[in-house]
């Protein structure tokens, strides 16, 4: 029977390949971790993790300890870069579905959906459905692909009230997390399991979404804790301007689990997925996806201020387009890191790893990569050294050197420095290298037909000097504000090159700058109502090397100069909440596409103690409007309502 996901009625139902293969791997690992668990009785209690978001105040928010910046834990308002957090009260509150609508709730992101399952996201700009400078993690486990060196958004999903925070940092973060990481990083962490014990069950419906999530989760002794869950949906097709059909409906099924053991200064992590779905096509069979991950991390205390984490995992991606192409991705990954202290001047991260990927693509008339199975290797060691000259000021120097199998050795250095401002804030600047290397588009490509395009055999890693200055700052207590401005200077940048004949060739002929200014700030109004804004600039200068034929531009992508939000939260007597979010988006220039206002509204009511409904409407303010694509083929949004009922005991 082949392992495929059905959505009928909406009940999703997972055939039992997957059901077997998962339910044998979480049997196994529940055996040895409760003999385990019944060995450390005796022993300290597993290590909880970061506070309960859903009820800071906004100096509290300003002391969480993120991660994403530098690779050590260290206080949002001391981090030295354009860094959002979205909470998991943010999340809960949002009324969204899935990750790509809880990423909007970031200010410093651009989000465009295209269709029932594609999505355009990035930051700083070159926006596409196959956006290729923004790096993507989910507890720790990249995401990209190396076939377009981006994110398939239609896979990546996870249960949201498992989400601890998601840390949106805008700007590069080659040196600490590698190539692809140009114009900004997402880092996705999701919850300890000890903070996720008891049942959880949520059912939601609208007229074009429906779906429901399963969670269990409890304690084997006193040091080890576990968590399995479930979550199934249905998203119908959208529409054209004309009223049309896309017919591309999009379901998928997914069961995961986690486990944590703490005792003592050591801490042991062991999650995974398999995930099994489909998306209707126009002409062709469905699209399918299916996959799976298992990843294990491991975490020791050295002392007061020094530890040690190594982290392996595996990550099987398998996509059929049929008519189009097929893939199979196998990733190997082990990464190691260490933290230390060395005087009282010195705080250094260091580390190295290594990524395998076994990439089996099926070509087909109108679209192949040449050679079809490719082994691609990614080796990287970085350092990077936190120095204090002074009780406020900190610099910061680091680099990473990693070797690929497209163009050997790339440095990505760093520099920044921050300046704490007793009072008055954070002052921070950094100048950064980043690389974009070369995926299997770029260098395999190839497309037959009239105009023949040809990957670049060539091609180099794109690159990025990029200059940013930053301020963060909590006036009062109920106020905080944070402004970054940056230059960037790209070269080698993606351009289509003619060579005769009707044929194209993929080279490295555009460069140019980007520039702008990101900004957000939070007031707590009252109590029980608090107001959120956030404002994007984005200007780029692009152009072609005088000896290119290029003149269109493909690799720009297609951003908007401005964009603002404002999100309000309130609660209400008698148990109620009320969220209003508006965002003005600017058109877009190529292909052109209308600027919109979209105002999304949630109504929450907490019936009883772990007990909630909500009733979630989205894109009140019109009927339909396009976020992205070309205006022959693009779909239009409508105006939607969903109902939500979540259970928590």
């Amino acid at each position: 029977m082949k392992n495929t996901v059905l959505v009928r009625d909406g009940m999703v139902r997972i055939r039992w390949r997957s059901v077997a293969v998962l339910g044998i791997t979480v049997t196994a690992i529940y055996i040895v971790l409760k003999a385990v668990g019944a060995a450390a009785e005796d022993t300290e209690t597993v290590p909880r993790s970061p506070a309960d978001l859903s009820r800071m105040t906004i100096e509290e928010l300003a002391s969480i300890e993120i991660t994403s910046v530098s690779k050590r834990p260290e206080p949002l308002s001391d981090a030295a870069a354009a860094v959002y957090v979205i909470t998991r009260e943010d999340i809960r509150r949002s009324g969204a579905t899935s990750i790509p609508e809880v990423l909007r709730l970031a200010p410093n992101l651009q989000v465009a959906r295209v269709d029932s399952s594609q999505y355009a996201i990035t930051a700083r700009g070159f926006n596409s459905t196959t956006a290729n400078k923004l790096l993507v993690l989910i507890d720790g486990r990249s995401v990209y692909t190396p076939l377009f060196s981006g994110v398939f958004w239609d896979v990546q999903d996870v249960l949201l009230e498992d989400i601890e925070r998601i840390e949106v940092v805008s700007g590069p973060g080659g040196t600490l997390w590698g190539s692809n990481a140009v114009n900004g990083v997402i880092n996705i962490i999701m919850r300890h399991s000890h903070d996720t014990t008891g049942a959880l069950v949520s059912v939601g419906a609208g007229a074009d979404e429906h779906g429901a999530g399963l969670r269990y989760g409890g304690q084997l002794g006193e040091n080890l804790t576990y968590r399995i869950s479930a979550k199934g949906f249905y998203r119908d097709h959208t529409v054209r301007g004309n009223g049309t059909s896309v017919d591309d409906s999009w379901k998928k099924g997914q069961l995961g689990f986690r486990t944590d053991w703490g005792r003592a200064d050591d801490v042991l992590t062991f999650q995974g997925n398999v995930y099994d779905g489909s998306i209707e096509q126009p002409i062709n069979a469905d699209k399918e996806i299916s996959g799976g991950n298992l990843l294990g991390r491991w975490s020791r205390t050295l002392g007061d201020t020094s530890d040690i984490q190594i982290q392996a995992y595996y990550d099987r991606i398998r996509r059929v387009h049929p008519g189009v192409f097929g893939e199979v991705l196998n990733t190997y990954d082990i990464q190691l890191q260490h933290h230390f202290s060395f005087g009282i001047h010195h705080d250094i991260v260091w580390g190295g790893g290594y990524r395998l990927m076994r990439d089996n693509v099926t070509n087909s008339a109108v679209l192949a990569f040449l050679p079809p199975n490719l082994n691609l290797g990614l080796a990287n060691v970085f350092l990077q050294n936190s120095i204090s000259l002074g009780e406020h000021l900190q610099l910061t120097l680091g680099t990473k050197l990693e070797n690929n199998s497209y163009t050997g050795l790339e440095v990505q250095p760093n520099v920044r420095l921050a300046w704490k401002l007793p009072n008055y804030g954070l002052l921070w600047s950094a100048i950064s290298r980043a690389v974009r290397t070369p995926s299997r588009l770029d260098s395999e490509l190839f497309i037959p037909g009239p105009l023949v395009l040809n990957g670049g055999p060539d091609f180099k890693s794109e690159t990025l000097i990029a200059y940013e200055i930053g301020y963060r700052v909590q006036p009062v207590s109920q106020v905080s504000f944070s402004i970054s401005t940056f230059y960037n200077v790209y070269d080698e940048l993606r351009s289509l090159e003619p060579v005769g004949g009707g044929t194209f060739v993929i080279s490295n002929k555009m460069d140019g700058t980007a520039y702008g200014v990101e900004t957000w700030a939070s007031y707590h109004v009252l109590d029980w109502w608090q107001l959120s804004t956030g404002y994007n600039y984005l200007k780029k200068q692009l152009g072609f090397e005088p000896d290119s034929g290029d003149t269109a531009l493909q690799g720009a992508g297609n951003d908007p100069m401005n964009q603002f939000s404002a999100r309000s939260t309130m609660n209400l007597p008698h148990n109620l909440e009320l969220d209003v979010t508006l965002r003005v988006i600017g058109d877009l220039p190529n292909p052109d596409v209308p600027g919109y206002i979209g105002l999304d509204g949630r109504l929450g009511w907490a019936v009883w103690k772990g007990a909630e409904i909500s009733l979630a409407g989205f894109n009140l303010l019109d009927r339909r409007h396009p976020e992205f694509g070309t205006a022959s083929t693009r779909s239009e949004l409508g105006r939607t309502f969903y109902v939500r009922m979540l259970w928590n005991f």
